[in-house]
């Protein structure tokens, strides 16, 4: 028997990717033999887009928080079939609640629960990969950010201060891994991207390439094609320097990690594309939609009112091109992420990828492409026109 993947939330933007990668054959056709994509709600081969691969079967409704460790195992075996052979697990599930202390405890308690029921179940087990992000460096102090002065962001430096450090749930969930593999023979590592550029089958809160794409499809339909958009953020953060990271790029290395512990085991990788900013880049998404991105203007129009002003004629819209309902008033959407990520991360953060490119993974996907990916998958799912 070959790998058998196993991926916890594989409806978010990394979990999508890596089901779709393997799917696609990366690293190779016969890397995995068997692709168990377990999801929240209800998902569909076709809405997700995946190729139609006998190697792919989709679970629904496995609650990670519900009911005891026991009755979790009990339903794995029952509800995913030859659970007894998987050999990597790809954690991607996440339940955001607003008091810290409680999103802490919560998301440990997922992690190890998910962890450790595969762990029972399969003696195959041989490798987790965990997903962080740039919060681990403390992006989200914003004008507090502690490393302001040691960049490029390595993974050896030292823990965010308090009390960010006790506020944020990654600490909780690498601790967890490092307790729960002791003197096992399955290895783990950490994976740290920046923003992820990418497309989610079913509407993601932390997505900013649809966000955008919503945007900037109505705006043409509204304002014409050719027509000037000015860039929704400061003169700041139109030059401030940072690494996207395509969701292809995520998963590609989350993937090559897990098959090569003897490199990876027990560390933390950095995954981002080229280093870049908006000035560079603001152009180049407009252009995908016809229209001329330019710089920060006073007043310039912000996506998420821009979509609330023009409700009707998005509506009609999505009537004429028949798109798929519900993209701009998700519940889960979160609109105030857009303007976080344009506006008010307006300070340098650049990661260095020394330590993945250390241990065999070079691949590189440069920020046209990466956004380019991104909507051509959202025009496919019927999101954009």
């Amino acid at each position: 028997m070959g790998n058998h993947a196993l991926i916890y939330g594989a409806s978010g933007i990394s979990g999508w990717a890596i089901v779709n990668s393997i799917l696609n054959g990366y690293p190779s056709k016969d890397a995995f033999t068997k692709v168990s994509a377990l999801v929240n709600r209800p998902l569909t081969r076709e809405m997700a887009l995946w190729p139609d691969d006998p190697r792919l079967q989709i679970v629904s409704g496995i609650d990670l928080l519900k009911g005891s460790q026991e009755e979790l195992e009990k339903t794995l075996k029952e509800k995913v079939p030859d659970v007894d052979s998987v050999t990597q697990v790809y954690f991607y599930s996440y339940k955001q609640i607003d008091d810290n202390d409680a999103e802490c405890k919560t998301n440990e308690a997922m992690l190890e629960r998910a962890v450790t029921a595969i762990e029972k179940l399969s003696t195959k087990l041989s490798y987790v990969v965990l997903p962080s992000g740039t919060k681990i460096y403390g992006c989200q102090m914003l004008d507090k950010f502690p490393f302001a002065n040691d960049l490029p962001l390595r993974e050896t430096l030292p823990p965010i201060p308090e009390p960010a450090l006790s506020e944020l749930f990654y600490y909780n969930q690498i601790d967890c891994l490092k307790r729960i593999s002791k003197g096992k023979n399955w290895n783990w590592c950490e994976v740290r991207p920046d923003n992820i550029i990418g497309f989610v089958p079913n509407n993601n809160a932390y997505c900013l390439a649809q966000t955008l794409a919503l945007y900037l499809s109505l705006y043409r339909s509204v304002e014409g094609e050719g027509a000037k958009v000015p860039f929704p953020g400061t003169e700041k953060s139109w030059v401030n320097k940072y690494n996207e990271s395509p969701q292809d790029m995520v998963a590609h290395f989350s993937i090559y990690a897990s098959l090569h512990p003897e490199k990876t085991a027990s560390q933390s990788f950095n995954v981002g594309g080229q280093e870049d900013n908006w000035k560079g880049k603001w152009p180049v998404i407009c252009d995908y939609f016809g229209l001329k991105g330019t710089g920060p203007e006073e007043n310039a129009p912000q996506p998420g009112a821009y979509i609330a002003a023009h409700r009707k004629e998005w509506d009609e819209l999505e009537q004429k091109e028949n798109l798929k309902k519900g993209s701009v008033d998700s519940d889960i959407t979160h609109p105030g992420f857009q303007y976080y990520i344009m506006t008010m991360f307006d300070f340098d953060r650049q990661m260095s990828m020394e330590a993945s490119h250390k241990v065999g993974y070079t691949e590189e996907i440069k920020t046209p492409e990466t956004w380019k990916i991104a909507f051509d998958r959202m025009r496919q799912a019927k999101v954009i026109p």
